[in-house]
């Protein structure tokens, strides 16, 4: 057989069974047999030989006091073996391209820190007038859109008056913070008009890992006499959607509402 470094065409019928019947405990409830091949159509008898090798392996549980089946353990184990080989920029650099594409504007991504978010990637925009973002550059959690972020869904505390005002529009009273960190977290996203840099604007969304805390920030910035509300606006779905995608591949999976 001539090796091409692709994936097989030809696929195992009992492996694809086996795969039918994983997907369908992870709806999220515990079923028997029966109820197995009935949702699966698969005959009773081979769901019944396929849960017995699968609980082998760990990949499903016996749960003895109902006779019903769960996933295993297994599953997780080797969720965390992949998760544990992501490499966060790899991930998110085609999301940044795309969102600096679609919106014009540079894209920043973030990794929380123990005080403020760093800026790890970024795309830059290809507008003759740029907002100039830098590897490395920390962002002030009272100050910017990443920041807020960062306090909004990350592990960290508000920070401690007094607190640094780098322009007129900087918040700097406590009480207006928290309220403003409050407003984030309802609304999943934040923004910073003029707050660190007078002409600097910026929107930022968090992204989640599987568990569900905070991995990145992605963020959009630009100049206010081209990101003003109107162009901030027009540009959130975007962001949103390239946040969730990121988080999506990192394993997160939105709770229902």
């Amino acid at each position: 057989m001539v090796r091409t470094g692709e994936p097989a065409a030809r696929h195992v019928a009992a492996v694809e069974r086996a795969l039918t019947v994983l997907d369908t405990l992870a709806e999220g409830e515990e079923l028997g047999t029966n109820e197995l091949a009935r949702r699966t159509r698969i005959n009773a008898s081979t769901v019944s030989r396929l849960l017995a090798t699968l609980a082998a392996g760990g990949f499903v549980e016996h749960v003895p006091e109902t006779g019903r089946y769960r996933l295993g353990l297994r599953l997780l184990q080797l969720g965390n073996a992949v998760l544990s080989r992501l490499d966060l920029r790899r991930v998110a650099r085609p999301q940044l391209e795309a969102l600096a594409a679609e919106t014009g504007e540079t894209a920043t991504l973030s990794a929380p820190g123990g005080r403020d978010a760093i800026t790890v990637d970024f795309v830059q925009s290809e507008a003759s007038v740029q907002s100039v973002a830098r590897l490395g550059r920390p962002s002030i959690a009272h100050a910017t859109a990443t920041g807020k972020v960062l306090l909004a869904f990350g592990a960290v505390e508000l920070p401690e008056p007094p607190l640094e005002v780098f322009t007129p529009k900087t918040i700097t009273d406590p009480r207006a913070v928290e309220r403003e960190i409050e407003r984030v977290r309802e609304r999943g996203y934040a923004e910073a008009l003029g707050e660190r840099e007078e002409d600097l604007n910026a929107i930022a969304a968090p992204v989640f890992e599987a568990r569900g805390s905070l991995a990145a920030i992605l963020g959009l910035q630009g100049p206010a006499s081209r990101l003003d509300r109107a162009a901030m606006r027009e540009a959130l779905p975007a962001l949103l959607a390239r946040a969730g995608t990121i988080s999506n591949a990192l394993g997160w999976t939105e709770p229902p509402r």
